[in-house]
């Protein structure tokens, strides 16, 4: 097996990192002071500077106001993006933070903030320093969870900006494919100074967990280039199904569906798809018709059980209907269709109805 290579970044490396966004008007830079984001500006401007006309940079550091060191961390960003001629934004995430789930929200608001400045500035494209690390410790997240072969693929290299807010902007993660190392040696060999995010270590929080798990899972052969290399076969295996999926979804059940539903497919010839895309293309109707998803693939796996079981799984199968309510849709299956409609809306119990009465003045 041919080593990966563990000295710093060369500039040849840089512009094959970075050279199909040549063309590109702007890009947006999601720098937070770290060693991974640092690295990203570092290349990204030595990148340019070798280019006749190359795109506008901009770096960007989200200040979520959740320690105390970050402003302090945003303005040694702004003094590195100076020294490198790069233009540089903080933006500040202000309101109220949620008391759970703290990381989660942290993140959507991150994003909602690169992808409106990016509009505000013609970028195409927000660029961020997710490592080859990173993606293993995703595969690893999605393993935990649960997950299924789309969520095994993890993260890709160009995808869509996670937020509704994003509009035509897109993600990329240029150093995707890069160990975390080599981007720390690339720092040191440049003198280029960086913080460090103590949360990135606290156990209170999943990743920081598995993690720490690494270096002895690589110790096993489970390393992270094998992790990323799973990541990127279920990526294969993920883009195959999903032509698959949309072949059976013209044949079973055409376009235009409509909001509400019923969107209907021939029952004998669900159950005759192999059964990984029936449970695909019944997720799309729901999560299309309903709305309370997207379902998860747990519960999708549980209803197609139990549609199976209902004696209508096979040709020429005699059974009653049966009718199920999935992430706000009903789902119906008799002896011609499956069908997926809106649920009707949920029954208010007396308790639910009393508390949403108006209290009268007190006596």
């Amino acid at each position: 097996m041919r080593k990966a290579p563990r000295g710093p970044i060369s500039e040849a490396e840089a512009a094959a990192l970075f050279g199909a966004f040549a063309l590109a008007p702007a890009l947006v830079l999601a720098v937070s002071g770290g060693p991974d984001s640092s690295a990203l500006l570092w290349l990204a401007a030595r990148w340019r500077d070798r280019l006749k006309r190359p795109p506008r940079l901009i770096a960007v550091t989200v200040d979520h106001g959740l320690r105390q060191e970050s402003a302090r961390e945003a303005l040694a960003v702004k003094r590195l993006a100076r020294r490198l001629k790069v233009e540089h934004h903080t933006l500040p995430w202000t309101g109220r933070k949620p008391k759970t789930a703290i990381q989660e929200a942290a993140r959507h608001a991150r994003y909602r903030l690169l992808a409106e400045l990016a509009r505000r500035k013609g970028a195409s494209h927000v660029m961020t320093a997710h490592t080859l690390d990173d993606q293993a410790e995703t595969v690893l997240f999605r393993l935990a969870r649960g997950s299924g072969v789309g969520g095994l693929a993890a993260m890709r290299r160009i995808d869509m900006v996670p937020v509704p807010e994003a509009g035509e902007v897109r993600l990329v993660r240029p150093l995707l494919a890069v160990a975390k190392a080599r981007l720390i040696v690339t720092l040191d060999s440049a003198g280029v100074a960086y913080a460090v995010d103590p949360s990135n270590t606290d156990p209170r929080f999943t990743r920081p967990r598995l993690r720490a798990l690494l270096p002895a899972l690589a110790a096993e052969g489970l390393t992270a280039e094998r992790l990323a290399r799973l990541a990127a076969r279920a990526e294969r295996v993920e883009a195959t199904l999903a032509r698959v999926l949309d072949a059976a979804r013209r044949a079973l059940a055409p376009a235009p569906w409509r909001a509400k539903g019923p969107v209907a497919a021939d029952r004998a010839r669900f159950f005759d798809l192999p059964q990984e895309i029936g449970l695909r293309l019944m997720g799309q109707m729901v999560d299309f018709i309903g709305n309370e998803g997207p379902a998860e693939l747990g519960q999708l796996e549980a209803l197609y059980a139990q549609l199976a079981a209902a004696g209508w799984g096979s040709r020429g199968a005699s059974a009653k209907p049966v009718r199920r309510t999935l992430a706000g849709a009903m789902i119906t299956l008799s002896d011609a269709k499956l069908s997926v409609e809106r649920a009707p809306p949920r029954r208010k119990t007396k308790k639910a109805r009393s508390a949403k009465t108006p209290f009268t003045k007190a006596r």
